[in-house]
């Protein structure tokens, strides 16, 4: 135990850092700031979000339509028929990407 007897405990201390930390921030304060905010809010004026343009509301229902269509032709085959498919594509493939056939029956 003598080898250990020299050893300092305690925390480090950093050059040029004061040891107080940081000070943590009254969350009540904050909350009752945050209800006056609210209720002043709720007499101002409602600021509304201005209105999609003809190209924005296309382009979403566009991207629906497309979103919808890929889920359908995803959710038309099954687990197997899509493992059967890709090992077709695998034959098909030069020797050089040749990987191993993946099987369904795991």
């Amino acid at each position: 135990m003598d080898a250990y007897d020299s050893v300092q405990k305690g925390g480090l201390k950093l050059k040029g850092v004061s040891s107080q930390g940081k000070k943590k921030k009254k969350k009540d304060k904050d909350k009752k700031k945050l209800e006056e905010a609210v209720t002043t809010n709720n007499d101002a004026v409602v600021v509304s979000r201005p209105a999609k343009t003809k190209a924005e509301v296309a382009f979403e229902k566009a991207k629906r339509e497309k979103d919808k269509a890929i889920i359908l032709e995803r959710a038309s085959k099954t687990h197997k028929e899509r493992i059967m498919d890709f090992n077709q594509q695998l034959d098909n493939l030069t020797e050089h990407f040749d990987i191993p056939k993946v099987s369904w029956t795991k």
